[in-house]
């Protein structure tokens, strides 16, 4: 039985990995999904002792919520499960804008509750800020929906450290959702030593930095997708992000694991971080994250990964 671990200062107890669901139902984001996968993803996740699925309005949108839902009810242990889900994507005149609004955020919890067939969410996010609303103002309209029992915990994503310290003024953050992998280290200067202090709980996403950190491609590997605009797939730097690469496979070898693996549990040994949402489009790849739990780094290995990715 896997040790559940508590999202920051909340009733949360969760799987330290959990789903990231943005390939469930979002056809928005990738092309040719099938729904019945989509399902199976989530079926493999419940089946296999992963607890903590992460979702959002906008991949679908609205379809991944109500795939997620489908297969809740169909298990029939919503009690059992932990559901994260997003909000702030509002469409108008055929154009997506972000809203924050206290009327805005409540009318996207009671549309996820619906699809989600549930009569609560645990962990509801504000997605990405607004540029209009005081972030107090837009985590009070959560707090009072979390007094109604409609949410448990608030979340937000995308925030900067001064979005988070507003939004955070009455201390009604739990969690803080944006990215952050080995390539992409920023938030370690100020984010994440806030989220430590305030017992606010960091889920990073984009992990495995689209793969990159996989240790599945080489230098001949091309990308037919929005990668190839990236300048970490292209050239000398993707040949140096490589090699960086290349140098987990050593310690990956020593435990018997994929370097994906290592990099997953190198994150869990970060202050602030409690779980973690990679994402899968199939359901054997939902049961190879969860051998991420069978490694375990020394003090001097969790300090040579974080060198080799300084800079």
């Amino acid at each position: 039985m896997t040790q559940k671990t508590r999202i920051g200062k909340t009733d949360l107890y969760v799987n330290p990995i959990g789903l990231g669901a943005n390939a469930v139902g979002g056809h928005n984001i990738y092309p040719n999904l099938s729904d019945d996968t989509g399902r199976d993803v989530v079926r493999a996740a419940l089946e296999n002792g992963i607890n903590f699925i992460d979702t959002a309005f906008i991949y679908g949108p609205g379809r991944s919520e109500e795939l997620i839902g489908e297969v809740i009810k169909e298990k029939g242990n919503r009690h059992d499960v932990v559901i994260a889900t997003k909000g702030a994507h509002k469409f108008v005149d055929g154009k997506v804008v972000f809203d924050n609004s206290p009327a805005f955020l409540q009318e996207s919890v009671e549309a996820s509750l619906k699809r989600l067939q549930t009569d609560y969410i645990d962990l509801f996010y504000i997605h990405f800020p607004d540029e209009a609303t005081h972030k107090d103002e837009a985590v009070g309209a959560l707090a009072k929906l979390k007094a109604e029992g409609k949410i448990r915990a608030i979340g937000v994503s995308n925030f900067s450290i001064h979005q988070l310290r507003q939004a955070n003024a009455d201390g009604h953050v739990d969690v803080l959702q944006s990215e952050y992998n080995l390539f992409k280290r920023g938030v370690e200067n100020e984010i994440l030593p806030y989220c430590a202090q305030q017992g606010i709980s960091f889920v990073p996403y984009f992990p495995l930095a689209a793969g990159l950190l996989g240790g599945k491609y080489t230098k001949e590997t091309t990308f037919a997708d929005g990668r190839s605009r990236n300048p970490m797939f292209q050239g000398d730097q993707f040949a140096r992000n490589l090699e960086k690469v290349e140098q987990l496979r050593e310690i990956a070898h020593s435990k018997e694991a994929e370097v994906a693996h290592i990099v997953l549990a190198w994150y869990l040994t970060v202050d602030a971080i409690d779980a973690l949402i990679p994402g899968a489009k199939k359901p054997d790849q939902v049961t190879n994250t969860l051998k991420t739990l069978d490694v375990s780094l020394t003090p001097a290995e969790v300090h040579k990964i974080s060198q080799i990715f300084e800079g």
